[in-house]
């Protein structure tokens, strides 16, 4: 019985028996097994858009052999004390109390927000009433702020290949489609992220994992270089490792750590903001045609690095809906989301520049003065909208410098009110944006006819913590920081990897 990998190209509406079929023309047998290895949508051509497929097949016709991906294995726990406090349960945080759970530890999970369908009810709430609930809401609550957003899995780290396909494997088991292992740019999407995360919380808790919900950690006890225990609203915790994984939005928790001794350094970071298109306008600009069979909806990835600042693209949403993501009150901020099935008539993505804050300031900037630079342009937004409403302009109006008086539907839930961009972020932001959209019109033909709305300001953490490869805090012996609120990890796979390699080497 032998292996090999046979690539095909299939239609968009291709079946099972069609790949069958294929597959038995090619060795010659009906004697075999497969299973999809890659998969990704060519549609270079658009008059030949297809699936560019590999297939694992096997079959006692062949003769050949592939080599294993080597596959992840769990630590083992060698120690006589183990029992660990782990800080936040975005993908980073959970994966890390899960693979310590696994491998032999007593884990505790610490949640700021709520269960994820108590977090659900509040975000409804939230945008019928504008009264922001700042404990749930699509910053915060299980599962953290990848739960709403469009569950995007790519991650092009070769070194995490082996944690990559374990983690894929706990979320199908938790109910992700099969299809994550094998897509190009797989993702699961925000309503179908909602039942994993909670059928991943039931495995822990079921395996004698323990998590506490509605919680905050208000302060850090040490002795010496250690860790000893923290402080939290139910009481005082000890534990003998702490693993902290608060997400890229939780400012009050690096003050936390900072006033803990942790350190932390500026890092480049982007602000910009979301914009909406038609998704048959993408589609038609990308395929030449409204719909393909087979195929949910086009996507985009833009890049432009002939400004002062380089501008891009960041969490394309296709078939998605632009969403009010504050993570605290006289904030304004947007997000992008869609789901699985990506059927929603808008396409949105962010146009963001990235910023190196003590560089655009031209001085010194210490992190906390960059978190609370982040938190008064949020401000602005919040005061200039007088609300939750988002400051708007159509990137054709940008572009000549005008307001815009009218703007077509949206998926936004608010109302989107007409903005000068000049006002409202930094000239050289605004200029670069200019640029970028002229180059971006050229790509996609159309996209000067999507509307900018909000701030996207939390693509990425604004700061960064002084740490090892693993996630240990410098100077700090059983405290790890972990995902992207540590400054070293961006979206759902890397920060759970990272959150896995955390304790693997505590387990050490």
């Amino acid at each position: 019985m032998g292996q090999k990998y046979i690539d095909f190209k299939l239609p968009t509406d291709y079946n099972s028996e069609i790949l069958k079929s294929k597959i038995e023309k090619e060795i010659g047998t009906r004697d075999f097994f497969f299973e999809i290895n890659k998969q990704s949508l060519d549609a270079r051509q658009s008059r030949k858009i297809h699936w560019a497929t590999r297939v694992k097949v096997t079959s006692p016709a062949i003769k050949s052999e592939i080599e294993q991906i080597p596959k992840f294995s769990l630590p083992e726990f060698k120690s006589n004390r183990g029992k660990m406090a782990v800080v936040g349960s975005g993908p980073a945080g959970f994966f890390a109390a899960w693979v310590g759970l696994l491998s032999g530890l007593e884990v505790t999970i610490f949640e700021l927000g709520p269960e994820v369908f108590k977090r659900i009810r509040e975000v409804k709430a939230f945008e019928k009433n504008g009264k922001l609930n700042e404990r749930a809401n699509y910053a915060y609550g299980e599962g953290g702020a990848g739960t709403f957003s469009d569950g995007k899995l790519t991650s092009r780290t070769k070194s995490i290949a082996a944690e990559r396909a374990w983690i894929f494997e706990q979320y199908i088991e938790a109910g992700a489609p099969e299809e994550i292992k094998y897509l190009s740019k797989p993702h699961i999407g925000s309503n179908l992220l909602v039942k994993t995360a909670r059928n991943m919380r039931k495995k822990f808790i079921e395996r004698g994992g323990h998590i506490h919900f509605d919680t905050a950690v208000t302060s850090i006890n040490k002795k010496g270089n250690k860790v000893i225990s923290i402080e939290t609203e139910k009481g005082l915790f000890d534990a003998d490792y702490f693993i902290f994984a608060p997400g890229h939005s939780s400012y009050s928790t690096y003050r936390i750590l900072m006033d803990a001794g942790a350190r932390f350094v500026n890092k480049p970071f982007a602000i910009g903001s979301r914009i909406e298109h038609s998704q048959e306008l993408i589609n038609i600009a990308k395929w030449k045609q409204p719909q393909i069979p087979g195929v949910k909806a086009a996507d985009y990835a833009l890049t432009y690095n002939d400004a002062s600042l380089p501008v891009y693209s960041f969490c394309m949403c296709p078939g998605g809906m632009v969403v009010p993501a504050p993570p605290s009150r006289r904030a304004n901020i947007v997000n992008g989301m869609s789901n699985y099935k990506r059927n929603y008539p808008y396409s949105n993505s962010a146009i963001v520049a990235g910023i190196s804050l003590p560089e655009l300031l031209n001085r010194v900037v210490s992190p906390m003065e960059s978190l609370d630079w982040v938190n008064e342009l949020e401000n602005k937004f919040y005061e200039f909208a007088n609300g939750y409403s988002a400051p708007a302009v159509k990137a054709a109006d940008l572009l000549r410098s005008k307001q815009t008086s009218v703007f077509p539907s949206s998926s936004y839930p608010f109302p989107r009110i007409t903005a000068n961009f000049t006002d409202l972020f930094p000239a050289v932001v605004v200029k670069s944006m200019q640029l970028a959209l002229k180059y971006f019109n050229k790509k996609i033909t159309g996209f000067d006819e999507g509307i900018l709305m909000g701030l996207e300001s939390r693509t990425s953490s604004p700061i960064q913590v002084l740490r090892s490869d693993t996630g240990l805090v410098n100077g700090i012996d059983n405290l790890w920081m972990v995902g992207e609120g540590s400054g070293y990890s961006g979206g759902i796979v890397s920060s759970a990897a990272d959150g896995i390699k955390a304790v693997v080497a505590l387990c050490k």
